[in-house]
């Protein structure tokens, strides 16, 4: 880890499939991201993204499988 990644300020993102990853709290986000709520180091970021992100599988796969129930 370099000295950097501990001074920036990240925070997490989401996507429209309910992906998560981090981006620089400072810059525009990409298009197709949203604030997930929770800045911090790096660290702390990927920290929260292990804590709620818990089913991997895409928004759009998940409801497909419901559907077909």
């Amino acid at each position: 880890m370099s000295a950097s990644d501990t001074q920036e300020t990240y925070r997490v993102v989401v996507n429209h499939e309910e992906q998560y990853s981090i981006w620089f709290a400072d810059r525009e986000l990409p298009a197709g991201w949203r604030p997930a709520g929770a800045e911090g180091t790096r660290q702390e970021c990927l920290d929260h993204i292990e804590r709620v992100w818990t089913d991997l599988t895409p928004l759009s796969v998940r409801r497909e499988r419901a559907s077909a129930r």
